[in-house]
């Protein structure tokens, strides 16, 4: 075969498995939705569109049992996420950097960035309504493809500049920190929930 495919840019999904967790932390993420005055302020000011932990809590794991047993689960995605990588860790694992909840209202987005200061990155889907937001990845080399023809419709998805990724309640998504992304603006009638993450 004369064309072959280098430089891969790896997307993991999976399911989390634990739907008895995923009731659990859906009613942890309403909680603090109600009770975090300090992330509805700053979610506010910063007009996002719902509530996020992001800025304001940053011991959730230690915090409430119900996050803590989430992070025993993903450690095992993102040390199978690492060797899919072929990551040289020098015999060490990645570790949890920070994690946040967010429950985006109907209409709600995040627009495209990255995750500086972290190696993986990732969420988790709590509740995920019927019409809600894809989540949106980007091609790295976007930048620097200068006079490239846009792409077939029907391109394989390995060609395609921007793919989506539709998760359900229990998904796990795991990618490099570097790789841009976005929620995409959904048409559900109820809150997107999601725990996101970092690992470094």
């Amino acid at each position: 075969m004369p064309t072959r495919p280098l430089f891969a840019t790896l997307f993991y999904e999976a399911a989390l498995a634990a739907p008895d967790l995923i009731a659990e932390l859906d009613e942890a993420c309403r909680a603090l939705a109600e009770e975090d005055q300090a992330g509805r302020r700053w979610s506010r000011d910063h007009g996002y569109r719902g509530y996020t932990s992001y800025a304001s809590l940053n011991d959730l794991p230690v915090r409430d049992p119900r996050f803590a047993d989430l992070v025993r689960l993903l450690n095992r995605h993102v040390a199978a996420f690492a060797a899919d990588a072929a990551f040289d860790l020098g015999g060490r694992r990645l570790k949890l950097d920070s994690l946040w909840v967010n429950v985006l209202k109907p209409g709600g987005a995040h627009s495209a960035h990255i995750h500086p200061h972290s190696i993986v990155s990732g969420t988790v889907y709590v509740a995920v309504p019927p019409g809600a937001g894809p989540l949106k990845l980007e091609d790295p080399r976007l930048p620097m493809m200068m006079a490239a023809p846009t792409r077939q419709d029907d391109a394989p998805e390995m060609l395609r500049t921007f793919v989506t990724a539709a998760p359900q309640p229990g998904s796990v998504f795991l990618w490099e920190s570097w790789l841009r992304h976005e929620v995409v603006p959904g048409s559900g009638k109820n809150p997107r929930i999601s725990i996101s993450f970092n690992y470094r």
